[in-house]
């Protein structure tokens, strides 16, 4: 009788007012930001696509092909239940440990720029560390709804997915991808502190973690150059300070308005990486403050509202969905907070791209399952709140 009384409540909302299956904000946010990768991949690639491909727009159709793609994935994601990806979760993981194993492989991991993160098949390059970055998500928030009272009271079961992700993080180390390395193990560790797990298990974890990262920072030669060449890019301008003195001044050109959509000095061929991990700031350039603002007001709507559902799908109960909603959230926010960061010389240089924004296939397909699974999951919690199942 309740489900019934609930029911008929539904329907009298509906008919009194529309009815909203998905959050707004957030899908107004996400197209904002699409729009604008758009946007930026066509400006920041002109020089370096005429240069390399005869045309202006190889990587412009390249990206607008990688979208359409990920827009189908996501109407896919988006017809599918959460019960599905918590049942595959962890199949889901073993394929990609298979595939981080084999882009390590010469011949079939392709290298660029010294780092072997690509996986070729055919004439498709996959980045096997964005669906590392999913797929680590999913299985933690799986595991922690099976193992939930174990993993906060016995700390065997608390290690116990840390094993996993200690593979993860070898393999990813060996291509060497030190950013999806910080990226995963520090979604992981906001995972389980949402979780409930006792404060000293989590104390003493984050200790190890900090120090093993520091130690991997500084024991290999070219880390190290990217740390010194942050502290003082200055110093040395001309080579490891290179990248980020050139951001440096994309951003002192651009002041309050910019110099204008397409006139960007920095993306002609000074700025490496113009158009994937630096695109930042040939916006900063050609929009100014005013531009970067806008990027910073749209990933603040996209990370409150990810994390609003997250809290939303906790309080009814869905812990699978909440745990995969929080950990999206805190991946794409932490990721492009980290890019800005770097664009701005406010972080030592990694190689991560600006989600949703930089040009990339796999990070953009993955990006578009990912939000897509997130408004699946507001989906679900909203139907649920009116009676339905």
């Amino acid at each position: 009788m309740m489900g019934v009384g609930l029911r008929h409540a539904a329907r009298s909302r509906a008919a009194s007012e529309p009815l909203a299956l998905y959050d707004k904000w957030l899908l107004m946010a996400i197209i904002g930001l699409l729009f604008l990768g758009l946007l930026m991949v066509a400006s920041s690639s002109v020089m370096i696509s005429s240069k390399y491909y005869q045309q202006p727009f190889h990587f412009l159709v390249r990206q607008v092909c990688y979208l359409v793609f990920g827009l189908l994935v996501g109407m896919l994601v988006m017809r599918m239940d959460t019960s599905i990806w918590e049942k595959w979760s962890a199949p889901l993981l073993l394929i990609c440990l298979v595939m981080l194993v084999l882009v390590l492989i010469p011949g079939i991991g392709r290298v660029v720029n010294g780092s072997r993160r690509w996986l070729t098949l055919g004439p498709v390059s996959i980045q096997v560390s964005e669906i590392a970055k999913l797929s680590m998500i999913l299985y933690l928030a799986g595991y922690l709804v099976r193992q939930q009272q174990r993993a906060q009271s016995d700390v065997l079961n608390f290690i116990k997915p840390l094993g996993l992700l200690s593979l993860i993080a070898l393999l990813l180390l060996s291509e060497p991808d030190f950013g999806a390395t910080v990226v995963i193990c520090t979604t992981v560790m906001v995972m389980l502190f949402l979780s409930g797990v006792k404060l000293r298990y989590y104390a003493g974890l984050v200790l190890l973690m900090v120090a093993s990262l520091g130690v991997l920072a500084v024991s290999s030669p070219y880390r190290m150059a990217r740390l010194t060449a942050f502290l003082n890019p200055w110093a040395d301008q001309f080579n490891s300070g290179y990248q980020l003195t050139q951001s440096l001044i994309a951003f002192g050109r651009g002041g309050w308005l910019g110099t204008g959509l397409g006139s960007s000095v920095q993306k002609l061929l000074y700025l490496p990486e113009a158009h994937t991990d630096f695109m930042f700031a040939v916006l900063a350039e050609e929009l100014g403050l005013l531009g970067v603002l806008l990027v910073l007001i749209l990933y603040s709507i996209l990370v409150t509202r990810g994390l609003l559902i997250g809290l939303r799908s906790y309080q009814a109960e869905r812990f699978f969905s909440a745990y995969t909603a929080y950990g999206i959230t805190f991946w794409l926010g932490m990721q492009a907070v980290i890019n800005m960061g770097v664009n701005a010389g406010l972080l030592p240089t990694k190689g991560l791209t600006l989600p949703l924004l930089s040009y990339g296939g796999a990070s953009l397909v993955v990006n578009c399952i990912a939000l897509a699974l997130l408004l699946r999951i507001d989906h679900e919690t909203r139907w649920q709140s009116l009676g339905f199942r």
